[in-house]
């Protein structure tokens, strides 16, 4: 984890082969937040993906590198002081080359807040 206690995973379900729903609360005190931005803090869009291949490489029992982002879509504000738990939908393949690629959506409550497809190296 790169930044150090910035969140905690609630909970980890394998839905099917390639399908994992995580939930995680973010630490709203975390010191980021006091520069994204003070008194208003807003969740950074390279937090979001950090986080995303944090939990990817959990699942895959690998270290990882992006090799590619596509379709980067950040569709709602996340405020760790309302909605610190989110759950991320991840669709996890392996190509028979190795690489990695990840399907993801991250929700708070019923609200969209992040779609994203990435492509991961093994390192």
């Amino acid at each position: 984890m790169i930044l150090q206690d910035f969140y905690k995973i609630l909970s980890e379900e394998k839905i099917s082969d390639s399908k994992y729903t995580i939930t995680i609360l973010v630490n709203e005190k975390h010191e980021v937040f006091k520069g994204h931005f003070p008194g208003n803090p807003i969740m950074p869009g390279v937090c979001m993906i950090q986080i995303i291949k944090e939990l990817t490489e959990s699942i895959t029992k690998s270290s990882l590198m992006i090799q590619s982002l596509a379709n980067v879509k950040f569709m709602a504000l996340i405020n760790p002081e309302v909605t610190p738990e989110l759950r991320l939908e991840l669709d996890v393949t392996t190509t028979e080359d190795g690489l990695v690629k990840v399907k993801n959506t991250t929700y708070f409550n019923d609200t969209t807040a992040l779609k994203l497809s990435t492509v991961y190296k093994k390192i």
